[in-house]
Parts: structure tokens; sequence; C-alpha cells
């Protein structure tokens, strides 16, 4: 009786002339729920161009709401192998119905047959979710709220917020919430607990008629979150304010640019840039008020790397425990308040020869 009212296309046939509720989509058995709700909404919408009966707009929403729940969708693909499997009754089964049948010849008991309408009992509701209230998963978000006793399976479609799973690490950080809007139908299961049976009652948001709006500025506000979680991994502590956070570089881009033309590798180690020009090595902060240290060119980069990684600018200047010489240190090249002069210098330095048409505008 359950399969043949709510597992069905037409109630009106037989289960092996039914037409496939994926089929009533116009879509793959295999399809995602986001997939399953733009087939929806398509479907809804190409119904309502031709004016179509109110019977096969409840038929498209009952073949949407069955395939949108996990539970329901997997006893239905049970159904499509096994006619005679048991069934769920969907979504709790609270509410009115209506059943033919025959009574025993006692008269003490009522067999029915056939369910002939069934009428659930349903809560509109509109109310404010935080997302960090969600459990996040690559295919949907589900928002569960332990003292109203409600719950909410979104797609990626439903609401418009790329995430994954990863989002469950630092949820608890994001203070966005969102607008759910939608028609809810109570539901429940019963669980034994201290050897007795107990129903556990809640309200299930109907995946057909959920509305979600969000914040405007929830990509800002999301995009702030990760930044959060990003310095949470990273040992920051928890009062650093992100929005101080700048993707530009900090750097002037004249030395860095002049370097990295003239460079074959590049490296970066703590604040300062390494340079593997052909003739010698450049150490730089390419910025206003520091200089360019010059090393000669050693015999293995890695070497080099590693020695300089354990001394300081100060020491190679006072050449520290011969630590200069035992890097080659050759000198270095201020930067002035005319990045010009900085270039000629270094030019100098390397043994090229002046362009003239970039001699000419230093001179202007």
């Amino acid at each position: 009786m359950i399969r043949d009212y709510f597992y069905v296309s037409t109630r009106r046939q037989r289960w092996e002339r039914q037409t496939s509720l994926y089929d009533v989509l116009r879509i793959t058995s295999t399809a995602s729920l986001a997939e399953l709700r733009v087939a929806f909404t398509l479907r809804q919408l190409e119904l309502r161009a031709v004016a179509t009966s109110d019977r096969d707009s409840a038929t498209l929403e009952r073949a949407f709401n069955i395939l949108a729940q996990p539970e329901l969708r997997a006893c239905y693909d049970s159904l499509l192998e096994d006619p005679a499997m048991p069934v769920l009754f969907p979504y709790g089964g609270f509410g009115s119905i209506l059943v033919a049948g025959d009574r025993s010849r006692d008269g003490r008991t009522f067999f029915a047959t056939q369910i002939l309408t069934f009428q659930p009992e349903l809560q509109e509701r509109r109310f404010h979710a935080p997302l960090r209230n969600f459990d996040f998963y690559a295919d949907r978000g589900i928002y569960r709220d332990a003292r109203r006793k409600l719950d909410v399976t979104l797609d990626q479609s439903a609401m418009p917020i790329i995430w994954d799973a990863t989002w469950n690490r630092w949820r608890h950080m994001l203070g966005t919430k969102v607008e759910l809007e939608g028609t809810f139908v109570r539901t429940g299961k019963y669980q034994r607990r201290n050897g007795q049976w107990t129903l556990n009652k809640w309200e299930i948001a109907l995946p057909s008629r959920i509305r979600v709006k969000v914040p405007a500025n929830v990509a800002e506000q999301l995009e702030r979150e990760q930044l959060r979680s990003l310095c949470w991994d990273l040992g920051m502590p928890g009062d650093f304010d992100v929005s101080q956070i700048s993707w530009k570089p900090d750097y002037d881009p004249f030395f860095y640019q002049q370097l990295c033309r003239r460079a074959r590798q590049i490296y970066l180690f703590r604040d300062v840039y390494i340079f593997d020009l052909a003739r010698v090595i450049a150490v730089e902060r390419p910025q206003l008020g520091h200089a360019t240290y010059l090393f000669s060119q050693p015999e293995s980069i890695e070497a080099f790397l590693i020695a300089y990684a354990a001394t300081m600018k100060e020491a190679i200047r006072q050449n520290r425990a011969n630590v200069a010489d035992r890097l080659g240190f050759l000198g270095r090249v201020v930067h002035g308040s005319n990045p010009r002069v900085w270039l000629r210098a270094l030019r100098a330095r390397l043994g090229e020869a002046a362009d003239s048409a970039e001699a000419a505008s230093e001179g202007e």
C-alpha cells in the first residue's frame, strides 16, 4: 500500500507499468541533489508554461521529495531492483490518513488494502540559521536545531554558497546567518532507551518547498572567516584582526622587477628574496630604506642557501666569524630616494653595458 501510494508516478497503474520517478524529473539515477533540484525547477517551469493539471504538479513534487531525501531515495532504488522490498513511510507518517479495506469476521480488526489519501501535519516556518550549525558534506549541507527540533537539508543550488567538507573544521567561527523559509512536516522515530521505547519527534523541511536568502555581503563575510581559519591553523592569536591582511605586495615593484628580469632562479626566505643571477647572488628586500646584498656565485646554491639561512645581515656586514668571507660577500647597493641611481650602481657591479634608451630616461 505504501509503495503504491508514495513511490509511484501514477497511482492508478500497476507497479510494472509505472514511469520511473527519475523519468518524471527527466534526469538520470546518478544525479546529485543539486542536479535533482535544477531538474525539478525546470520541470516546474515547463508545466506552468503549458498550464498542466494540479495532478501533474503534485506528481512532480512527490518525485522530487522522495529522491531528494537520502533514505527515501535509497528505499526507492531498492524497489526498482526488488518491488517486494519493505518500504519506509515517507517523512514519518504523522497526519490524517484515509484507507480502504475489510473487517475481520469477528469485526474487531480492520485490514487496510489501499491508501486513498494522506494529509501530513505541515507547518510553515521562517527563521535565521547560523552557518556554524550546519554539517557540511560534498553534495549537501544539513542544518539541525536541537532546541526547536528542526531538520533542513540543502544543496548548493538551493543555498548558492560554495562549500566543502573542510568547512566542518572551522564552522564554529562562522557568524553568518541565512534566512530559511519553508514547509515543515512532522516526523519521528521510536528509539529504545533504558529498556523503553520512546518516540523522538521533530520537523523536517520538505525539499520542494525550501527557500533560502543569503546576506548580500555573504562572500565577503565567508572570505574573512576562511582567513580566520587559515590564521588559526598557522597558530595566530584568536584576536588577530584578519582585515589587516592585504594580498597586495608590500614592496616597491621597481627593485623586484629589475632583479627578477635578470634572475635564473628566485628563492623566498623570511622577508627577503634571493635572486640567482648569472654572475652573482643578490639578496634583496625590495623596499626603500633597504639595500641589495651581492655575493659571488657559489659552487653550490643549496650550500649557500643553508649558510645564509643560519646568519643575519648585521653579522655579514661586520664579518663575524668570517661569515662574509665564507658566503662570498661582495658588498651592497643601497636603495636611495632615486631608484635609477640604484640601478646604475647595480649594473656597474654586474658589469652590464648601459642601455641607451634607459640611460636617456634616467637622465630625464
